[in-house]
């Protein structure tokens, strides 16, 4: 049974779309160690995420803590704020998932990564990174195969794209994606309760009238794609100024829902 779980990535792993900031983030990652602490209440967590990394600060930052951390399980997602920035090369990206994949297993923990859906069937003004996303995708797998490290490959599951998987900003998952992610990785590692349930499709809804789709790309165009096309033309991040929510491996409670942290400078 794992005892000392460390979770590497982004905001997805962060949590965000899962909560918020005031009352504190949730997230797969969270989800997923309070499974594991009702299978073992001994088990330590640790979420060194921070949103707005790419895979090369995930690698650089976060993976020296994790490895000092010894887990037993790791879990690391990172790409996808490489995916949607210009000059991405997908082989580089993957060069650096796979120098975390070495170093984790290499200590004996046991790794589980990701692949990502079809960012175009979410968002349809992202539909250009297709191509990205399909070749980083096969490169995640051939690296993860290479090294035994546990694939969640989500992009072959068409709900997985379903808006109500999504919270509004379609870039982080909602609370039911979270769930459902975290049930994935829970039935990958066969803790007790767990079951093939999260592949289950979402019922179906009708499609809206051509009308309300056209408002609800130009409501979201404004108020997030927007302001996120700001910040990289100012050369900023969300992730500015912060930490990681959980630096080090401690009990999971009922109650680990927490903001993300700050630097002194913020």
């Amino acid at each position: 049974m794992y005892s000392r779980y460390v979770a590497l990535g982004d905001s997805q792993t962060e949590g965000l779309g899962d909560g918020d900031d005031v009352r504190g983030h949730r997230g797969w990652a969270d989800r997923l160690a309070e499974q594991l602490a009702r299978a073992n209440p001994g088990v330590l967590y640790a979420n060194l995420a921070v949103r707005g990394r790419q895979a090369a600060q995930i690698r650089d930052e976060q993976l020296p803590v994790a490895l000092e951390l010894r887990p037993d399980l790791a879990t690391v997602m990172a790409g996808m704020n490489d995916v949607i920035r210009p000059g991405f090369e997908a082989a580089e990206v993957a060069a650096v998932l796979e120098d975390m994949y070495a170093a984790l297993t290499a200590t004996g923990a046991h790794v589980i990564t990701v692949t990502f859906p079809d960012i175009g069937a979410i968002a349809p003004l992202a539909r250009r990174f297709r191509p990205r996303v399909l070749d980083l995708n096969a490169r995640i797998r051939d690296a993860a195969a290479r090294h035994g490290v546990t694939l969640i490959d989500t992009f072959p599951l068409t709900y997985v794209t379903d808006a109500r998987m999504w919270s509004s900003d379609r870039l982080h998952a909602s609370p039911t994606g979270h769930a459902r992610f975290a049930d994935s990785v829970a039935h990958a590692l066969g803790l007790p309760g767990s079951d093939d349930t999260w592949m289950t499709p979402l019922p179906a809804l009708p499609a809206p009238p051509a009308w309300r789709a056209a408002a609800t790309e130009m409501r979201w165009l404004a108020t997030f794609a927007g302001p996120w096309i700001g910040r990289r033309l100012r050369g900023r991040s969300s992730g500015d100024g912060r930490t990681a929510k959980r630096p080090l491996l401690t009990p999971v409670t009922g109650s680990d829902q927490s903001t993300s942290g700050t630097s002194s400078a913020s």
